[in-house]
Formats: structure tokens, C-alpha cells, sequence
């Protein structure tokens, strides 16, 4: 029985973690990094160690003070979540040696299904079906390159140690090959510390189908069904599902015998993930073993009605599995979309800042939260940008969409970009709707679910003249002259004798600049945007008004230059900009930061004569690499910074001049 459990990571996993040991009555110890000071896991676990500085290499990488916290608080086990140093062999012989429960695999099974290249191997022994490829040690380019003609195009370039869509490469012809070898070698070694490089038939139009196995220390192994990934933006996950549509009874069990004997041939035990390709023809091929507890588990947790985490600690302590084979059952349906800070419209490019509200929905049986963050938080450059996994139960697929899109039109999310309307736009597309999905189901529906034209609607502006109201009324009340509360100074209601109160507000929103005129008339206010007028009657600090009288609910809050508007299940972001006094500003033309993050490599020369939408530099930011690319044809005057410069956010980093 294990009786203290520190956890070895951070966020959403965490504080997961931390619910399954607490109804377990398991004493649990976080750590963190100075980042992390104040996170969520660290509040909820009932004691915590600190690590050392922000970057993972010199806290949560690093295997000495993890086990240093775990011996200083008498920790009998270790749970790796995932990420991290959930897949380090190094790490789980570490925990044995110092006599402490590492809750996953041997060092072993990691080790075997660490490198993709070996693994292949080992399936291959096991008559687990494989994509052709090339799965060997010698990475002259010549020799890959010849090795991607015999496959044929178009071939998949994967980092052997590789893993969430780092060092991949999706190469179409053979003039594109050393770009994308050399691009993909060098997000490999800068995330993994290894450049080792797989090829793989591209398999086209295929879906990602992953079954759950789970094995104990007596030689017991079974699987809880299979689970859908195949919607993915930049190879990781986007929205995952349990069961996979359209699966017949004979092929998910030929996947999850597959499964086991994947699992078997390298001895493993507790939760694993065996990761399958799967053709319209219903063929499948391995892809990739993950030795640890998925992101998206809590799919198979719904619709089996178990806790898995409770099954990792039972196993790691030497108990047989809970069921057999033949006592697991599929209930219903569940879906997971994962929530991110993030820029959809800008190539999903990570977003940082100050988390001024979070409000996810309300919990429920068939409405499932798993967050790492609250309001107030600092989403930053150091670790995944993900803010929370939303999952939601149905007894039917189209019952859990339903369930779904409600909750996400309920999620509030102010302070930085993020992708809930993008999520919506992909779950109820007709296609995701009935099911028909591939991995390349955004690349194929972008233009219907990626760059939508955004447009101010009549209940928006409403919603943000309230809003602009109610917080003007506030400012006013709280620099009135307090001596007299009587007086109409004090009120703070824009009383005028004889006069309405009347401003305008220059506004931004999605890079249109309009300006919203507000009029008060009595407890009416008026007010005009561009060709659309009305007049509302709001209840400050209620969030509701009255329009044409209709009952509106919205909320508001304000963030910095601006404010975010949550209407009818949608979010409105605007920036207030200052009177335009006709100075300018008088800053040389140039391309900014997106994010803080390293320059990897300029790709063009001061001088250089560039087109539209070519390359001009690579900034690393979140263990992912972006690619900066000029806005229109033109001249690459200047560069302000150089290789291996840590740059904010913000600053400007090229002098360019259109043509």
C-alpha cells in the first residue's frame, strides 16, 4: 500500500493526480519550480517541495532533486504524470535505487519503446503489423534520402526519441528533403537531446486509433477499448474520442490483441498506450508505444467507469489488476478537447500572459474540468501552454457533441488567446459531425474552420456598451469626493443639467477599428457603431440588460487596453486605442517577437530582396519551432537580433521595407 505519493510534475496532470491519491486517502507532496510558486498543484497537495529556477532542466528534469524531495519527505512512491520524466528510464532506476515506487513500466519496457526505431523492431518480432520504413542507425543524408525514394513519396521524417509532434517532418517530393531533414534533426535535438531520425511511409488520409492496455507485475494484461486522436493541428492531439467511430466489434478486438502483444513482448506493466494507424481499409500499423498515462485518458475513464490513476498506484504496489478482460464494458460515448493558449489564425502560434479570468464550466457527472490553473495565473514560455482539458459523457456520440458544445460556449477565458472557438468551428463541422475524420481533417477544412472573417454584431456592441459603461461609472464613483454622498458628484452616473451624457470610444477588434458613441437618457443608454444603433437598459454589476425588451445576458471583464464580452456562447475581444492626435509614433517599420523565445538561425542575409510569405527567421518558443515569414514582398533591411539570442516577446527583431 503506498502511503505518501509525490507527484513529478506540474499542472493539469498534477492536480488530477492529487484528487485520485486524496479519495484514496494517499498522502501527496508536489514540487515545483519558481515558476510555479503559486500553481494550483502546489496548493492542493498537502505538502510541496521546491525544485529550483523556471527552466525544466534545472527543476523538473532534474532526476537529484526530485528524488531529494522525495527522500526529505518521506515519499514511498514517485508518479511521473506524463511529460517530463515520465519516460526516462534513467529516472525509473533511479527511484528503485533509492528504494522508492515508481509508478510505471520497468526501466526496460521504457527503454525498449524509447527509441521508435528499436521499437519497430521488436513489434515486428511480436507480428505487430508495421508502415514500410526505415528504422536503422546510419543518418548520412544520402543514405535517408535514398532510403525515402525506395519507401516512395510522400515519407514521414519521425525523431526516433521523438514524441507530441517534435522532429516531424511530412516531406512530398524529393527537393524538399534535406530542408526538412536538417529542420527536423534540429527541433529533435533541441527538445530531445537526440537528432536520430526514422522514416515512414506516408500513410494517406489515415485515422489515429490508440488502445489503452494495462498489464500488473503477475503476468495479468488487458484493454480498455481504443480511443480516436485523429484530429490533430502540427501532429499533436486536438480532439480525442471513446469510443472510435464506426468501429466494429471484430476490429477492435484484433487492435487490442494487437495491443497486448505489444505490451507483452517488452514485459510491461501498469498503463500504457499502443498507438495504431488505421486505413479505410481497416487495416492497421503500430506507430509508437507510450509508456506512461495518456493526455487523454479521462475518455476511457468515462465510458468503462474506472479510474485509471487508482489502477496505476494499485498495480505499482503489487495488487492484480481490478477486472478481467471479459467484466470491462463500453458505456456511452465520450469526447476531450484539449484547451490551449493559443493563436489559431496565426499558425497556433503559443500565447503567454496574465490569465485574467478563468471560468470553466460547471462540473457535473456528464461534465468533466481537468486544470492545472486558475484566474490570476501566468501562462509562460517555460512549459506546455495547454490551460485544461474539457471532457464531456454521453450515451450516445451526438448526445456527448451536444453536451460538448455547450460547455464550451460556457467556458470563459480572458487575458490570452486561446482556442474554444476554433474547437467549436472543428466539432461541429459536418464532417467531424458524422464522424468522417482523418489526421489531416484540418489541413483539409481549413478554409472552413481556420481565418474566419469576424464581424461586430448588434448584440455585441450592446454588450460591450454596457460594459464600457458599467466600468466608467465605476472609475467615476471611485474618484468621486466622498463628503457628501448626496451630492451628484458622487454618484457616478453621468448626470448632466440639462445635457446627456454623450463620448465615443475608438475600438479595435480582429484588426478593424470602429468607434462605439454612447448617449445616456435617463436609465436608457444609447448607442451607434458604424450603420447599427440601439438602446439598452443595463443593471450595473448584474450583467444583464434589457434590448428592445428582451432580456440579455452577458459578462464582462476587463483586461489591459481593453476588455473581453461573453454573449450567446461567444467571446468578443476589443482593445480601447487612444484619441488618434495625428503624431504617429514615429517607429521604423518592422517585424516583432510573436512570443519570448531563442533565435534558432536567420535564414536570409541584411539586404536581402524577399517575396511574400518567405522564410526569414526560426524562433524556438515552448520546445516548438516558428518560423517567422515576411508580411509582402520586400527588403530584409536589418536584423536587431542574432543566433542563440533570447528575445521578448514583442521586441523588434527585423527592419523590413515593402516593396
Amino acid at each position: 500500500m503506498i502511503r505518501k505519493l509525490l507527484i513529478a510534475n506540474r499542472g493539469e496532470i498534477a492536480c488530477r493526480i492529487i484528487k485520485t491519491a486524496r479519495r484514496l486517502g494517499v498522502a501527496t507532496v508536489a514540487v515545483y519550480s519558481d515558476a510555479d510558486a503559486d500553481a494550483l498543484h502546489v496548493q492542493l497537495a498537502d505538502e510541496a517541495v521546491r525544485l529550483g529556477p523556471a527552466p525544466a532542466k534545472e527543476s523538473y528534469l532534474d532526476i537529484s532533486k526530485v528524488l531529494d524531495a522525495a527522500t526529505q519527505t518521506g515519499a514511498d512512491a514517485v508518479h511521473p504524470g506524463y511529460g517530463f520524466l515520465s519516460e526516462n528510464a534513467e529516472f525509473c532506476r533511479a527511484c528503485h535505487s533509492a528504494g522508492i515506487v515508481f509508478v510505471g513500466p520497468p526501466a526496460g519496457a521504457i527503454e525498449a519503446m524509447g527509441s521508435k526505431s528499436a521499437a519497430k523492431r521488436i513489434m515486428e518480432d511480436a507480428g505487430v503489423p508495421l508502415v514500410p520504413g526505415y528504422h536503422g542507425t546510419n543518418q548520412d543524408p544520402g543514405i535517408l534520402e535514398g532510403y525515402a525514394q525506395r519507401i516512395g513519396y510522400p515519407v514521414l521524417l519521425k525523431a526516433a526519441a521523438g514524441g507530441g509532434g517534435k522532429g516531424m517532418r511530412r516531406v512530398d517530393r524529393v527537393e524538399d528533403f534535406y530542408a526538412a531533414l536538417e529542420a527536423a534533426k534540429r527541433e529533435a535535438q533541441n527538445a530531445f537531446g537526440d537528432d536520430l531520425m526514422l522514416l515512414e511511409r506516408y500513410v494517406v488520409n489515415p485515422r489515429h486509433v490508440e488502445i489503452q492496455v494495462f498489464c500488473d507485475q503477475k503476468g495479468g494484461g488487458i484493454y480498455l477499448f481504443e480511443r480516436d486522436c485523429s484530429v490533430q493541428r502540427r501532429h499533436q492531439k486536438v480532439v480525442e474520442e471513446a469510443p472510435a467511430p464506426g468501429m466494429t466489434e471484430e476490429l477492435r478486438a484484433r487492435m487490442g490483441e494487437a495491443a497486448l502483444r505489444a505490451a507483452q513482448a517488452i514485459g510491461y506493466v501498469g498503463a500504457g498506450t499502443v498507438e495504431f494507424l488505421l486505413d479505410a481499409r481497416g487495416a492497421f500499423y503500430f506507430m509508437e508505444m507510450n509508456t506512461r498515462l495518456q493526455v487523454e485518458h479521462p475518455v476511457t475513464e468515462m465510458i468503462t467507469g474506472q479510474d485509471l490513476v487508482a489502477w496505476q498506484l494499485a498495480v505499482a504496489a503489487g495488487e492484480p489488476l481490478p477486472l478481467e478482460q471479459e467484466d470491462l464494458h463500453i458505456l456511452g460515448h465520450a469526447m476531450e478537447v484539449r484547451i490551449y493558449a493559443e493563436d489559431p489564425d496565426n499558425d497556433f502560434l503559443p500565447a503567454t500572459g496574465k490569465l485574467v479570468r478563468h471560468r470553466p464550466p460547471k462540473e457535473s457527472e456528464s461534465v468533466r474540468v481537468d486544470t492545472g490553473v486558475q484566474s490570476g495565473d501566468e501562462i509562460g514560455v517555460h512549459y506546455d501552454p495547454m490551460i485544461a482539458k474539457l471532457i464531456c459523457y454521453g450515451r450516445s456520440r451526438r448526445e456527448a457533441l451536444a453536451k460538448l458544445d455547450r460547455a464550451l460556449q460556457e467556458y470563459q477565458i480572458a487575458g490570452v488567446r486561446h482556442n474554444i472557438e476554433f474547437l467549436r468551428r472543428v466539432i461541429n463541422h459536418r464532417e467531424f459531425a458524422g464522424g468522417r475524420v482523418s489526421t489531416h481533417f484540418i489541413e483539409d477544412f481549413e478554409a472552413e474552420i481556420l481565418h474566419q472573417e469576424h464581424q461586430l454584431t448588434p448584440q455585441s456592441c450592446a454588450a460591450i456598451a454596457a460594459c464600457l459603461s458599467d466600468w466608467e461609472s465605476r472609475d467615476l464613483r471611485a474618484a468621486a469626493p466622498r463628503a457628501d454622498e448626496h451630492s451628484p458628484w458622487h454618484g457616478g452616473d453621468n448626470w448632466r443639467c440639462n445635457l446627456a451624457s454623450a463620448r465615443s470610444h475608438n475600438i479595435e477588434y480582429r484588426g478593424q477599428q470602429v468607434q462605439l458613441s454612447l448617449r445616456h437618457s435617463g436609465e436608457q443608454l444609447h448607442w451607434q457603431c458604424g450603420d447599427m444603433q440601439g438602446a439598452i437598459r443595463a443593471l450595473p454589476g448584474r450583467e444583464i440588460a434589457l434590448v428592445d425588451g428582451r432580456r440579455m445576458n452577458y459578462s464582462c471583464v476587463q483586461t489591459r487596453g481593453g476588455g473581453s464580452v461573453f454573449i450567446d456562447g461567444t467571446q468578443v475581444e476589443f482593445s480601447l486605442l487612444p484619441p488618434d492626435l495625428g503624431e504617429g509614433d514615429g517607429r521604423a517599420q518592422g517585424l516583432d517577437a510573436p512570443m519570448n523565445g531563442t533565435i534558432v538561425t536567420l535564414l536570409v542575409e541584411p539586404g536581402a530582396q524577399v517575396e511574400k510569405d518567405q522564410p526569414l527567421l526560426v524562433l524556438e518558443a515552448m520546445k516548438m519551432e516558428h518560423t517567422l515569414r515576411a508580411p509582402a514582398a520586400g527588403t530584409v533591411r536589418e536584423f536587431f537580433c542574432a543566433e542563440g539570442e533570447l528575445v521578448d516577446g514583442g521586441s523588434l527583431l527585423i527592419d523590413f521595407a515593402e516593396e
